[in-house]
């Protein structure tokens, strides 16, 4: 096997050696070397918006004046080159890494100016030209902003618009189907499937509502900041062309920060949304747990549905399907609500006018958005448009639920309605047959006051 061929590099701190097919250069190296710690690199989306960054600083510096045309053009074609993901590979610096995020800031000045050289004929400058007007300490929080953005609004708002109205046409489909209701996990009044569903699909509408109501925070860009936020070495319209440019381009309507300095010192909005994150992963929980509760059995458990039999369930015993789909999405769930703890941790180190914790901030939010996106349309078409309902189970159990008996508080009483429970509960009878024998109501009206669609909208009114 051939040895890996290196060139020389050289930056502020001296020569190093570097793998000569990187267009990486001594800055990355350094970081490669300096953080060998869990193999994550930086996520792709992270990646896509410095590639998108770097274009639109390079198009704000031509428009002021500052950078001639030509190099302006050849960083804006490379930079779109690593926005769309020709060059990942040559993004290796570890997600654990120097709290400002500079390894990562410095990979994509470095491979930007390497390909914009090469298309220029002429040395183009990382740091000079590729990062002109910019810093780090500006450059990573936007690129976090503008990743979780973009992925907000083109992947994660449609995937849970797409479960809201999967779960509300299942609803609509089994508005006629009653069942014995459930509050602590014991028998309860009468629901339909669809109330059931319906309050999924309001759980989920109401998670969309809040991350759309973080949007007009997190679309404020640190951009033109700088280095602490005073606009050092940066034109004073730099940040807001920055921002027009990025919103042109993506179709988010970004906009400067309203005040650069909180935009470098904190991350709030990002906590922000890693908590409206969370409160979609409850929901996606509850939702989960209440599929495997339903399917459960199918002879043992509650069989009122089941769900669709995607892979054998047991390596040991045939037969056997398990609720695969709930439970991914429930361990999803879990790993957003860890992904808070961790967004929320790092949020608190904006010490004075830095963040030192943006590289696993980038990480953790982008991760929760991204699954929580895959595991809505999961659950949504490989488990809750699928299911099966078990009328007949349905049915057994609702004739047998001596809380039925609650209907007919108005007319006997509470205590009156708590002995015909017990006696029913005890002899395992029907509770219209108990209340039959003890009590003075006839049969038809029994049937009427116990009418099980009818008590899903509240009872008998009159």
């Amino acid at each position: 096997m051939a040895e890996r061929a290196f060139r020389v590099e050289r930056d502020s701190m001296g020569e190093l050696q570097v793998p000569a097919d990187a267009l990486w250069g001594a800055q990355t190296q350094r970081a490669v070397e300096n953080f060998p710690v869990s193999g994550l690199p930086m996520p792709r989306p992270f990646i896509a918006a410095l590639g998108l960054v770097k274009w639109a600083a390079a198009g704000a510096n031509a428009e002021l004046g500052l950078m001639t045309s030509a190099t302006a053009m050849a960083i804006q074609a490379a930079a779109l080159e690593v926005a769309a993901g020709n060059h990942d590979s040559q993004f290796p610096v570890d997600v654990f890494q120097t709290g400002s995020g500079t390894s990562s800031n410095m990979n994509a000045n470095e491979v930007i100016a390497r390909l914009a050289s090469g298309r220029l004929g002429k040395s183009v400058h990382p740091n000079d030209d590729v990062n002109m007007g910019q810093s780090s300490n500006d450059v990573i929080p936007t690129a976090i902003h503008v990743s979780a953005a973009i992925q907000v609004h083109d992947v994660l708002l449609p995937a849970l618009a797409h479960l809201e109205q999967v779960t509300r046409d299942k609803a609509a489909e089994t508005s006629g189907i009653v069942k014995t209701g459930r509050t602590h996990l014991m028998d309860a009044m009468p629901v339909t499937i669809g109330q059931e569903l319906g309050a999924w699909a309001q759980q989920i509408a109401d998670a969309r509502a809040r991350i759309e109501s973080t949007l007009p925070r997190l679309v404020r860009l640190a951009q033109g900041g700088t280095a602490v936020g005073s606009g050092i070495n940066a034109h004073p319209r730099f940040g807001a062309k920055v921002a027009t440019l990025l919103a042109e381009r993506t179709g988010v309507p970004f906009l400067p920060a309203a005040d650069h300095f909180s935009a470098l010192a904190s991350q709030d909005t990002v906590v922000e949304l890693s908590g409206q994150l969370r409160a979609a992963a409850v929901a996606l929980m509850k939702i989960a747990n209440d599929l495997r509760w339903m399917n459960s059995g199918p002879l043992a458990g509650l069989g009122e549905i089941a769900l669709p039999a995607l892979q054998p369930g047991s390596s040991i015993m045939p037969g056997k399907v398990n609720p695969v789909i709930p439970e991914a999405v429930a361990m999803v769930a879990a790993q957003v609500m860890g992904n808070d703890l961790t967004v929320g941790v790092a949020g608190q180190s904006g010490n004075f006018q830095l963040n030192v914790m943006l590289p696993v901030i980038a990480h953790n939010i982008l991760q929760s958005i991204e699954i929580t996106s895959n595991a809505s349309r999961l659950i949504a078409d490989r488990a809750i448009a699928g299911f099966s309902v078990n009328r007949e189970r349905l049915g057994e159990a609702l004739d047998r639920n001596p809380i039925l008996v609650t209907a007919l508080n108005p007319v006997i009483g509470y205590e009156k309605g708590a002995a015909i429970a017990k006696k029913a509960y005890a002899e395992g009878l029907p509770i219209r047959e108990v209340a039959l024998e003890q009590t003075d109501l006839e049969s038809a009206e029994l049937d009427r006051l116990l009418d099980p669609l009818e008590l899903t909208r509240g009872g008998i009114k009159s």
